[in-house]
Parts: structure tokens; sequence; C-alpha cells
């Protein structure tokens, strides 16, 4: 089990495999007025940053699961590093369907939805491991304006305009699957770029490190059209925020 090679190479160098910087995860786990001990459940967990540095900052007790073998050790890396190895702890799987043991206070799935199938049926997937008065996270992109054609959709490489919605109607969704929307930070372009343009130094190290291998001309190619394709379509269109949700009872 592991995921397609390219982005295995293309996000080998991030700690955050997503629009967001250290500086907004840090921002987050203070929204979420996290406790010692609190319990962190991460689904698509990556390279482990987020789970790692709140363990550091706010004692808490985490699990993550994520199918990238490279990500997964160097999330335990990354935990050793900190010197949290014996608050959190990651596992190579498959995140799709897994439900903890033991009820968690935050249940989190951040930029990882298609494990369930969308953000409702990974909400609903987070539920069942939540305990009463916990907080679910979810990662999504949104439309920042909605794109004039498909065309401009899938260079944004969504399948189509249907896949993700503008942000009023995503924030409405969340009430309308019985969630009240309590926190949320949001990527700008600023933080797009920070998590795209790596992906291109990265790409070309590996060129220089790995010219004959069979790979290299995908890797090539991806390397010559995505900082057109990105400035064109991505930057101009597309939103990324995480999402604080808490089950309603009135």
């Amino acid at each position: 089990m592991d995921i397609p090679r390219i982005f295995a190479i293309t996000e080998s160098a991030h700690r955050i495999h997503n629009p967001i910087t250290p500086e907004k995860l840090a921002t987050l786990g203070k929204t979420l007025r996290l406790e010692s001990g609190a319990r962190v459940l991460d689904l698509g967990s990556g390279s482990g940053e987020m789970l790692c540095t709140w363990a550091r900052d706010h004692g808490v007790i985490g699990t993550g699961i994520d199918m990238s073998q490279l990500f997964t050790e160097q999330a335990k890396l990354r935990a050793e590093e900190l010197g949290v190895a014996d608050q959190v702890r990651f596992i190579h799987g498959d995140a799709a369907g897994y439900v903890s043991d033991e009820k968690v206070d935050v249940a989190a799935c951040v930029g990882a939805t298609w494990i369930a199938g969308g953000v409702a049926g990974t909400i609903e997937l987070l539920a069942r491991s939540l305990r009463s008065g916990g907080v679910i996270l979810i990662g999504e992109p949104y439309w920042r304006q909605l794109p004039p054609t498909e065309d401009v959709a899938k260079g944004c490489l969504a399948n189509s305009l249907s896949d993700f919605l503008v942000l009023p109607k995503l924030l409405a969704s969340f009430g309308q699957l019985g969630y009240d929307l309590v926190e949320l930070v949001l990527a700008d372009q600023d933080d797009w770029d920070r998590y795209e343009a790596a992906k291109w130094f990265t790409m070309r190290r590996w060129l220089e490190a790995n010219p004959d291998d069979e790979f290299a001309k995908d890797v090539r190619a991806k390397l010559t059209s995505e900082p057109e394709r990105y400035a064109a379509y991505t930057r101009e269109y597309l939103g990324w925020g995480v999402f604080a949700l808490m089950p309603r009872w009135t």
C-alpha cells in the first residue's frame, strides 16, 4: 500500500502536505484550546507535523494513519526529533474505515476526505471515533471564485466544477449535516505558493540525482508544466481551509 510515486517524489521534502504554513498549523492548535493529555486521531496524517508539533506544544496524545510508507517513516523521525515519540504513534495503513478503539477529543482528516468519498462520508467516519463534546477537523478545498468553465476546473486538477463548493456553500453544508462550525483557518495565496513551489525545487533536485530513472521523463514533464498551470488555475480559483466542527445538540 502506497501513494502514487509522483506524489512521493514531489512532496518528499514537505513536512506539511497541504497549503498551510507551520504558523497557521500552530494557530489551528491554539484555536482548539487543546489541553494536555487530549487524544487526537489524524486520518491521512502525512509526515506527522500536526500531531508532532501539537504533542510538543500542547501535550496531546495522538495516532496518525497514512498510506504513504515514506511519509509514515518521516512522521516517526519527526516525533523522535521533537521528543514526542512516547506521545504519538504513526501507522502505515489505509485510513479509510479506520475507527479508534478509544474515543478521541479531536478527530481529524486534513486534506484527504477522499478516504470516505468526500466531506459527508469523512465526517461520518470521524464521528465514530469522537467522544461527546469533541471536535472534528476537516481540511478541504473550495472555490475562491467559481471557474467559468469545466476546462478551468480541470486546470485546477478537479474532475469537474461539482467537486468543490464556494466557501459560503461549503460552510452551509456543515450545518446541513448537523454540525456547528466553531473555528476555521484558511490558506491564502502565499500559503499555496509555499506548498506548490516547494514541489518544483524538489523535482529539480530529484532529476539531478536520478537522470537515468525510468520515471525521470514524467517528473521532467511535470516540472515543465506545473508553474504555468498553477499560476493560471489553482492560484486564482482554488482555496483551502481547515474547519472545526461540533455536532449540534439543539
